[in-house]
């Protein structure tokens, strides 16, 4: 999402963080197999895990999900400013889900690279209009 705003010169007019419902990886930097997908594509991930608490949803205007659990997990939270992210692919099925690479080979994170940067750019669109 980052790259996509950046590449519009709209840097300046969005705050983008990521954060997960589980603590678990914490200060964790990517998974090694997704930060190497990315920098095939020029791209780093520079950010380090952390967790996602209630204050975030005043933070962001859009919260995205990237499965129907987290996006469950969020709303038993109380957020009401929560999507899936797959539904602004419009080539996309709605309710669909970015899968989960971590057990996969190394072409699942590919394929959610391809999934996050689709979904990103209808995003981009939506805010656009």
């Amino acid at each position: 999402m980052i790259h996509l705003v950046q590449e519009r010169g709209w840097g300046h007019r969005f705050q983008i963080d990521s954060a997960g419902t589980a603590g678990y990886h914490i200060g964790e930097p990517a998974d090694h197999r997704s930060a190497q997908a990315a920098r095939q594509r020029g791209l780093e991930l520079p950010s380090r895990a952390r967790q996602f608490v209630r204050a975030d949803f005043e933070r962001f205007d859009y919260v995205l999900a990237m499965d129907t659990a987290n996006l469950e997990a969020l709303k038993r939270l109380g957020g009401e400013n929560v999507y899936l992210l797959r539904d602004f692919d419009p080539q996309s099925a709605k309710g669909s889900s970015v899968p989960d690479p971590y057990y996969g080979g190394d072409r699942g994170f590919e394929i959610v690279l391809d999934q996050c940067f689709a979904a990103c750019a209808g995003l981009l669109e939506h805010l656009s209009r």
